[in-house]
């Protein structure tokens, strides 16, 4: 696990996970399991699925050599809103990339710590589930 600043902006977690560490075979595997956390977990909404890899494709854009499949389960823990400026950072998402013989799930930092709390055990729990 690392936690680190994407362009030195955005704090995110990222959970790299062996092929062989998992037995979850594919990028859509791994987002049907996290749809179920999600719906399991209470006070927690789940809002789709999106197939970033599919979409970048159709529009003629770039994807790095080594992504073979590429999600976004997304979705939202908003238990409240104190002002509007809190639409900015919501919904959630959580990426899943498989780069051949591994994972990559990221995430950015919620500045709710149960949130962060759920979101790194649900990477973390895909280690063996």
């Amino acid at each position: 696990m690392k936690q680190l600043h994407f362009q030195q902006k955005y704090p995110i977690t990222v959970v790299d996970i062996a092929k062989t560490e998992t037995p979850f075979g594919s990028v859509q595997a791994i987002a049907d399991w996290l749809r179920e956390r999600i719906i399991q977990t209470p006070r927690v909404q789940y809002i789709g699925t999106f197939d970033h890899f599919a979409h970048t494709r159709a529009i003629g854009g770039e994807i790095a050599p080594e992504i073979q499949a590429a999600t976004n389960v997304i979705f939202c823990f908003g238990h409240a809103l104190p002002n509007a400026e809190v639409l900015a950072v919501r919904p959630r998402s959580i990426g899943i990339a498989d780069l051949g013989d591994h994972f990559v799930v990221s995430f950015m930092d919620a500045p709710m710590k149960p949130a962060n709390d759920a979101m790194l055990s649900w990477a973390l729990a895909l280690r063996n589930a």
